[in-house]
């Protein structure tokens, strides 16, 4: 899992207030940790313009364009999670899940992100999460 989703990469207690702002808090954890160039956290907000990334149960999952794909220099995934939910087009959004896949590791990673975010018990366990440690331990299968 340490290859695609870091310590350093995972924030409890995001301080975004809106989509737009949830969005790049995600992308530059993806920059931080060096997956993506900045450019590519502006492909994030130019795919939720033309789809929403929200998939139900308090989460949304944005990530950039096709066309983007070629700026992706290895694969990884952030994690936000929001004390108050983010309003995503008026669904509410408690966790955001930054993904950048290169080739085909994205289909790998959504699957692995359906499986946790359909358990009610890891979605509990998200919840209660007090490091990143904890959220490693329910993420922990997600990999590319």
């Amino acid at each position: 899992m340490s290859d695609v989703l870091s310590r350093e990469s995972i924030v409890l207690g995001g301080q975004a207030r809106d989509r737009d702002a949830a969005i790049t808090e995600a992308g530059n954890l993806l920059v931080a940790s060096g997956a993506v160039p900045e450019a590519y956290v502006e492909a994030m907000h130019e795919r939720e313009t033309s789809v929403s990334t929200f998939m139900g149960n308090g989460l949304a999952i944005p990530h950039g364009t096709n066309e983007a794909k070629s700026l992706i220099q290895q694969t990884a995934i952030s994690f936000v999670r929001y004390d108050e939910p983010i309003d995503w087009k008026g669904s509410p959004a408690k966790y955001v899940v930054g993904i950048a896949g290169a080739g085909d590791d994205h289909l790998v990673v959504l699957q692995a992100l359906a499986g946790a975010f359909t358990d009610d018990a890891k979605i509990a366990a998200l919840d209660a999460a007090q490091s990143p440690d904890d959220v490693l331990a329910v993420l922990g299968d997600v990999s590319a």
